[in-house]
């Protein structure tokens, strides 16, 4: 399943709820990426994400059926914020069900490249300096490139 939210986000709630009844999943991995305070040794002091409500979770959606199919997995949640998110604050959480740790591993790690670079949020970071706007970095390209390759995790 996939939501965005407008309000901020609890991981361990989401966790909780994610992770009830599960007879088959023999693994459950999750990821939580929060607003960090500096961006390449830059001062942050908010983060602003805009996302096309409808338009972005159909994205989203469309790269979960992709991981669906790349991997034995059970199930899936990503909750994505957007709007203002704060220093420390959770921006993204995904969690992965599956039969086995691999898979489920494999899969977070999947999707939140995949989310990086594909996903359609535009991201800007208020710091003493100004405004700045923020692009997927070249690494995070690379991250991309690997899974077109058939490769895994590093």
């Amino acid at each position: 399943m996939i939501r965005l939210a407008d309000q901020t986000i609890s991981p361990s709630e989401l966790l909780e709820t994610f992770s009830q009844d599960r007879q088959i999943s023999g693994a459950i991995v999750s990821f939580t990426g929060l607003t960090r305070a500096r961006t390449d040794g830059l001062a942050v002091a908010r983060l602003t994400l805009d996302a096309f409500p409808g338009y972005t979770e159909r994205v989203m959606a469309e790269i979960e059926a992709e991981a669906r199919k790349r991997f034995p997995i059970d199930d899936v949640l990503a909750v994505h914020r957007w709007g203002i998110v704060e220093i420390g604050e959770p921006i993204i959480f995904v969690a992965v069900a599956a039969e086995h740790r691999r898979a489920a591993f494999e899969a977070v790690d999947y999707l939140m490249d995949q989310f990086k670079t594909r996903a359609p949020f535009w991201k800007k970071e208020d710091g003493p300096d100004g405004p700045r706007w923020i692009e997927a970095r070249a690494d995070d390209h690379q991250d991309v490139a690997r899974w077109a390759k058939g490769e895994t995790a590093r």
